[in-house]
């Protein structure tokens, strides 16, 4: 029987609730300020969602857990999402799959990638695609020599011998700057340590120590390459990501457009499993992102934050985060920027995700003829050696693949 606004009762303190099916499974998990207003709002007459009459049609009972603050009922429902999966929330898509770095909690701490960082590491992550976290390894151990798992302390090993670590072995005083410098680079903390080498690279240059100048400049460039990709500028972009969404059916694609010292550095996208509310799925979005980053000092959003999202991101940047949806001036430009991104984001991701490879082939071939569909292709061939020896055969394609079945081979 499905449940009714007369069989709930929750109190007016910040915390979760789930909407739970006839055989207990989780449908929905929600958060709010006051959980008695919220669960009210999915009994009115018209429902701001149009899956909000569905999930309550489909669910039984609702649970709830108060928690002390709405953000710590913001972190709850983040774990219970992960815990459960429910059919009707927004999710990162395939978030498992999501890859880390993170440093290890060693005396002489080795860089490593990971998808299930251990938790007395220092992670950072994660990683929109697998290669973008393997290049920034790739850089940080190419250029700072920091050790991966392949260092065998004292004994070396390969990496030290083709220049790819720098570990104890080989300099165990001077390892804890190069762990120093990495961190800083991972915390996106790289200005004073580019004043720094770049103040480094003059003072060998004016001692004539061309060859160690050019190893601080070499550093400074592979920081800049790890950290930035300097596209657009104003002197308003100061710490500060621009959010993007668009949406088609259950897909969405999240952009993050990163700013600070005065430029923009680069984008991330992210697919997200969509429920039909945009302001949910962003928020969805904010806590996993930024659970293993420190957020920016300014977050542009299309969609307003409750108070909760707000107060638990100044909570993990450990100062005060300001979200806002920009009407005017150069952060509506970044804020817009972000949103054309997304949008064309989202053609390509459902380009990628709707149908096969093999049948948008043949959707193609049926275009370029001029023809309703292709679904179903015989090929004939000839062959002959020397005069002699002629055969015949074809093959047979339905839907853009091979069809064996119906392969057939022919003596001339």
């Amino acid at each position: 029987m499905p449940v009714t606004l007369s069989s709930v009762d929750f109190p007016k303190k910040p915390g979760v609730y789930l909407f739970k099916s006839s055989q207990g499974k989780v449908l929905y998990v929600g958060k709010a300020t006051r959980l008695n207003e919220r669960i009210r709002s999915y009994f009115a007459l018209n429902p701001d969602r149009q899956m909000i009459p569905e999930l309550v049609r489909k669910s039984e009972s609702i649970d709830c857990m108060v928690t002390p603050t709405p953000e710590e009922a913001l972190i709850l429902e983040r774990e219970l999402i992960r815990q459960h999966k429910p059919r009707y929330n927004s999710m990162l898509k395939d978030d498992k799959s999501f890859p880390y770095l993170l440093l290890t909690d060693e005396k002489f701490p080795r860089i490593m990638y990971s998808r299930n960082p251990p938790k007395n590491s220092s992670s950072w992550g994660p990683f929109p695609n697998a290669s973008a976290a393997k290049q920034v390894m790739q850089l940080l151990r190419k250029h700072f020599g920091i050790r991966d798992k392949d260092c065998r302390g004292k004994d070396g090993c390969l990496s030290q011998h083709i220049g790819l670590c720098r570990g104890p072995c080989v300099d165990e005083e001077g390892y804890a700057n190069i762990v120093r410098t990495v961190r800083k680079i991972l915390n996106g903390e790289a200005t004073e340590l580019l004043q720094e080498l770049a103040t480094k690279m003059d003072e060998c240059s004016e001692q004539m120590k061309f060859e160690h100048a050019a190893l601080y400049r070499n550093q400074i460039r592979a920081i800049r390459r790890t950290i930035s990709q300097h596209v657009v500028s104003s002197k308003l972009y100061r710490d500060c990501d621009a959010l993007g969404i668009a949406v088609q059916g259950d897909l969405a694609a999240v952009v993050v457009v990163h700013a600070n010292n005065g430029v923009v550095q680069g984008q991330e996208t992210w697919p997200m499993l969509h429920r039909g509310d945009e302001q949910e799925t962003l928020a969805m979005f904010v806590s996993e992102h930024y659970a293993n980053r420190t957020p920016p000092r300014l977050l542009l959003s299309p969609e307003p934050f409750d108070d909760g999202t707000e107060q638990w991101l100044t909570n993990r940047r450990g100062s005060k985060v300001e979200v806002r949806n920009p009407l005017r001036g150069d952060l509506v430009t970044l804020q817009k920027l972000a949103q054309e991104n997304a949008k064309i984001q989202i053609t390509r991701l459902v380009n990628r995700t709707s149908g096969s490879l093999e049948q948008r082939a043949a959707d193609e071939g049926a275009a370029l003829l001029g023809l309703e569909q292709l679904n179903h292709i015989v090929c004939f061939d000839m062959a002959q050696l020397l005069g002699d020896e002629r055969v015949g055969a074809s093959v047979s394609f339905r839907n853009g693949r091979p069809d064996k079945k119906e392969y057939r081979k022919y003596t001339i």
